[in-house]
C-alpha cells in the first residue's frame, strides 16, 4: 500500500511540474489559450465491512496462494440470474442501473448505481434487474486456483 501511495504522490508531483512548465512556456510565447488546471487525485471509500449485505460475518481467508478475479457483468432489463452460491468472498461496484439480490430466505437488497455490495458466501441467492436499463456490475473475487466463483442451483425454480 505504501508503494502505491508513493507512486500516486510521485505521479501527482510529475503532473504538477509538467503543468507548471507548460504554463511557463505559454507565458513566454504569449499564446492565448488558457492552461487547464491540474486535477488532483481523489479517493472515496465506498465500503469497509467484514459482513455480507445480509449482515452475516464473512469467513476467514483461505490458506494458500490467493487468486484475485475481476468480472464485469451486464444484466439486461428484466433479466433474472438463477439461484447460485459463492464459495469465495466477493464484492462489487454497481456502475449502472439497480440490481435486486434475493436470498433463499426471502431477504432482499437493492443495490443502486454507484453503490458497493458485499455478496453472501455459501448462501443461496439470485439477482434480478427489475429496472428499465441494463445493470453494469463489476465484481471482485478473492479466490484460489480451480475454485468456482459461483455454483449454480438449477434445481431451484425462479418465480
Amino acid at each position: 500500500m505504501k508503494k502505491i501511495l508513493n507512486w500516486v504522490l510521485a505521479a501527482t508531483l510529475v503532473c504538477g511540474a509538467t503543468a507548471f512548465m507548460i504554463g511557463c512556456k505559454k507565458a513566454k510565447t504569449n499564446e492565448e489559450s488558457p492552461v487547464n488546471p491540474v486535477q488532483q487525485v481523489t479517493s472515496e471509500e465506498l465500503i469497509r465491512t467484514s459482513q455480507s449485505w445480509d449482515g452475516v460475518e464473512l469467513p476467514d481467508y483461505f490458506q494458500g496462494r490467493p487468486e484475485l478475479v475481476a468480472v464485469k457483468y451486464v444484466f439486461p432489463a428484466g433479466q433474472k440470474l438463477g439461484w447460485h452460491h459463492h464459495p469465495v468472498m466477493n464484492y462489487g461496484i454497481l456502475v449502472q442501473g439497480e440490481l435486486t439480490i434475493i436470498g433463499q430466505d426471502g431477504k432482499e437488497k437493492t443495490v443502486h448505481e454507484g453503490e458497493a455490495v458485499v455478496e453472501m458466501v455459501n448462501t443461496i441467492h439470485h439477482g434480478e434487474n427489475r429496472g428499465t436499463k441494463p445493470v453494469i456490475l463489476y465484481m471482485f473475487y478473492l479466490s484460489q486456483k480451480d475454485l468456482p466463483l459461483a455454483v449454480q442451483h438449477p434445481e431451484i425454480p425462479l418465480e
